[in-house]
Protein backbone atom coordinates (compact mmCIF):
# COMPACT_ATOMS: atom_id res chain seq x y z
CA UNK A 1 0.00 0.00 0.00
CA UNK A 2 1.17 3.52 -0.08
CA UNK A 3 1.79 3.61 3.47
CA UNK A 4 4.28 1.05 3.72
CA UNK A 5 5.94 1.95 -0.21
CA UNK A 6 6.02 5.35 0.84
CA UNK A 7 6.08 6.86 4.08
CA UNK A 8 7.42 3.39 6.38
CA UNK A 9 4.01 3.62 8.22
CA UNK A 10 3.04 0.16 7.80
CA UNK A 11 1.89 -0.16 11.48
CA UNK A 12 -0.96 2.26 10.70
CA UNK A 13 -2.33 0.35 8.37
CA UNK A 14 -3.51 -1.53 10.94
CA UNK A 15 -4.67 1.31 13.16
CA UNK A 16 -6.43 2.38 10.22
CA UNK A 17 -8.07 -1.22 9.14
CA UNK A 18 -9.34 -1.15 13.17
CA UNK A 19 -10.69 2.51 12.66
CA UNK A 20 -12.46 1.29 9.52
CA UNK A 21 -14.18 -1.66 11.37
CA UNK A 22 -14.84 0.24 14.26
CA UNK A 23 -16.73 2.82 12.16
CA UNK A 24 -18.84 0.50 9.91
CA UNK A 25 -19.84 -1.52 13.33
CA UNK A 26 -20.98 1.84 14.83
CA UNK A 27 -22.89 3.03 11.66
CA UNK A 28 -24.82 -0.78 11.57
CA UNK A 29 -25.85 -0.60 15.05
CA UNK A 30 -27.28 3.09 14.32
CA UNK A 31 -28.34 1.97 11.48
CA UNK A 32 -30.75 -1.11 12.84
CA UNK A 33 -31.64 0.95 15.74
CA UNK A 34 -32.96 3.69 13.72
CA UNK A 35 -34.71 0.92 11.08
CA UNK A 36 -36.41 -0.56 14.48
CA UNK A 37 -37.55 2.30 15.79
CA UNK A 38 -39.39 3.08 12.02
CA UNK A 39 -40.60 -0.58 11.77
CA UNK A 40 -42.28 0.25 15.59
CA UNK A 41 -43.59 3.56 14.37
CA UNK A 42 -45.13 2.39 10.79
CA UNK A 43 -46.47 -0.57 13.31
CA UNK A 44 -48.17 1.41 15.36
CA UNK A 45 -49.88 3.38 12.75
CA UNK A 46 -51.36 0.39 11.20
CA UNK A 47 -49.04 -0.26 8.35
CA UNK A 48 -46.78 -3.39 9.30
CA UNK A 49 -48.08 -6.37 11.33
CA UNK A 50 -48.53 -5.55 15.34
CA UNK A 51 -45.47 -7.80 16.14
CA UNK A 52 -42.95 -4.74 15.27
CA UNK A 53 -45.13 -2.78 17.55
CA UNK A 54 -44.74 -4.91 20.65
CA UNK A 55 -42.86 -3.36 23.14
CA UNK A 56 -40.67 -5.08 25.72
CA UNK A 57 -42.44 -5.18 29.50
CA UNK A 58 -39.47 -4.15 31.52
CA UNK A 59 -37.11 -2.35 28.74
CA UNK A 60 -39.66 -0.25 26.70
CA UNK A 61 -38.04 -1.12 23.81
CA UNK A 62 -39.47 -2.71 20.61
CA UNK A 63 -37.73 -5.90 21.21
CA UNK A 64 -38.89 -8.09 18.06
CA UNK A 65 -38.77 -5.74 16.19
CA UNK A 66 -35.12 -5.39 17.08
CA UNK A 67 -34.64 -9.19 16.70
CA UNK A 68 -36.33 -9.12 13.35
CA UNK A 69 -34.41 -6.73 11.46
CA UNK A 70 -31.33 -7.46 13.23
CA UNK A 71 -31.72 -11.12 11.38
CA UNK A 72 -32.96 -9.20 8.31
CA UNK A 73 -29.63 -7.42 8.77
CA UNK A 74 -27.23 -10.11 9.02
CA UNK A 75 -28.92 -12.35 6.05
CA UNK A 76 -28.43 -8.99 3.78
CA UNK A 77 -24.95 -8.33 5.26
CA UNK A 78 -23.80 -12.13 4.52
CA UNK A 79 -25.55 -12.53 1.42
CA UNK A 80 -25.03 -9.20 -0.41
CA UNK A 81 -21.49 -7.82 -1.28
CA UNK A 82 -20.88 -4.86 1.34
CA UNK A 83 -20.50 -2.42 -1.78
CA UNK A 84 -24.16 -2.60 -3.72
CA UNK A 85 -25.66 -2.81 0.05
CA UNK A 86 -24.12 0.83 1.31
CA UNK A 87 -24.98 1.60 -2.41
CA UNK A 88 -28.59 0.25 -1.55
CA UNK A 89 -28.73 2.42 1.75
CA UNK A 90 -27.33 5.25 0.39
CA UNK A 91 -29.97 5.66 -2.36
CA UNK A 92 -32.86 4.96 0.14
CA UNK A 93 -31.65 7.21 2.44
CA UNK A 94 -31.02 10.18 -0.38
CA UNK A 95 -34.55 9.20 -1.26
CA UNK A 96 -36.22 9.56 1.99
CA UNK A 97 -33.81 12.93 2.51
CA UNK A 98 -35.68 14.26 -0.64
CA UNK A 99 -39.24 13.09 0.32
CA UNK A 100 -38.82 15.08 3.54
CA UNK A 101 -38.06 18.15 1.56
CA UNK A 102 -40.46 17.96 -0.90
CA UNK A 103 -43.14 16.93 2.32
CA UNK A 104 -41.65 20.36 3.94
CA UNK A 105 -42.70 22.13 0.59
CA UNK A 106 -46.14 20.59 0.12
CA UNK A 107 -47.13 21.76 4.41
CA UNK A 108 -45.92 24.90 4.00
CA UNK A 109 -48.63 25.34 1.05
CA UNK A 110 -51.13 23.31 2.50
CA UNK A 111 -51.13 23.82 6.38
CA UNK A 112 -49.72 26.95 6.74
CA UNK A 113 -51.09 27.23 9.96
CA UNK A 114 -49.62 23.82 11.90
CA UNK A 115 -47.39 24.44 14.41
CA UNK A 116 -43.50 23.54 13.79
CA UNK A 117 -40.78 22.97 16.45
CA UNK A 118 -38.45 25.00 14.52
CA UNK A 119 -38.29 26.95 11.19
CA UNK A 120 -36.36 26.40 7.98
CA UNK A 121 -34.97 29.75 6.82
CA UNK A 122 -35.75 30.48 3.47
CA UNK A 123 -37.36 27.12 3.27
CA UNK A 124 -38.60 27.96 -0.81
CA UNK A 125 -34.84 28.38 -1.41
CA UNK A 126 -33.21 25.58 0.73
CA UNK A 127 -35.52 22.96 0.62
CA UNK A 128 -35.97 22.50 -3.30
CA UNK A 129 -32.31 22.77 -3.45
CA UNK A 130 -31.92 19.91 -1.10
CA UNK A 131 -33.98 17.86 -3.12
CA UNK A 132 -32.68 18.45 -5.97
CA UNK A 133 -29.09 17.62 -4.71
CA UNK A 134 -30.35 14.64 -3.47
CA UNK A 135 -32.28 13.45 -6.14
CA UNK A 136 -29.41 14.43 -8.20
CA UNK A 137 -26.53 12.33 -6.19
CA UNK A 138 -29.16 9.09 -6.04
CA UNK A 139 -29.87 9.71 -9.76
CA UNK A 140 -26.22 8.98 -10.23
CA UNK A 141 -26.28 5.77 -8.60
CA UNK A 142 -24.45 2.53 -9.77
CA UNK A 143 -26.72 1.38 -12.67
CA UNK A 144 -26.56 -2.16 -11.46
CA UNK A 145 -27.81 -1.91 -8.20
CA UNK A 146 -31.10 0.05 -10.07
CA UNK A 147 -32.81 -3.20 -10.26
CA UNK A 148 -32.34 -4.26 -6.53
CA UNK A 149 -33.49 -0.77 -5.18
CA UNK A 150 -36.71 -0.46 -7.34
CA UNK A 151 -37.20 -4.71 -6.88
CA UNK A 152 -37.07 -3.40 -2.86
CA UNK A 153 -39.61 -0.54 -3.63
CA UNK A 154 -41.94 -2.98 -5.21
CA UNK A 155 -41.52 -5.36 -2.20
CA UNK A 156 -42.47 -2.41 -0.04
CA UNK A 157 -45.35 -1.16 -2.21
CA UNK A 158 -47.24 -5.10 -2.33
CA UNK A 159 -46.49 -5.31 1.30
CA UNK A 160 -48.82 -1.69 1.80
CA UNK A 161 -51.09 -2.82 -0.43
CA UNK A 162 -51.61 -6.57 0.74
CA UNK A 163 -51.50 -5.28 4.14
CA UNK A 164 -50.71 -1.42 5.10
CA UNK A 165 -53.95 -0.10 3.18
CA UNK A 166 -56.33 -2.75 4.91
CA UNK A 167 -55.11 -2.07 8.16
CA UNK A 168 -54.54 1.82 8.07
CA UNK A 169 -55.30 3.76 11.14
CA UNK A 170 -55.29 6.85 8.93
CA UNK A 171 -57.39 5.15 6.82
CA UNK A 172 -60.04 4.23 9.56
CA UNK A 173 -60.05 7.65 10.51
CA UNK A 174 -60.85 9.21 7.05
Amino acid sequence: TALEAYANLAWLKTWVEIGAIAGLSSVVLVMMMGQTRIAYTISRDGLLPPIFGKVHPKFRTPHLSTVIVGVVAAMLGGLVPLNVLGELVAMGTLLAFATVCIGVLILRRTRPEMPRAFRVPAVWLVAPLGALICLSLFAMAFAAHWLVFVLWNVLGVAIYLGYGMRHSKLNQNA
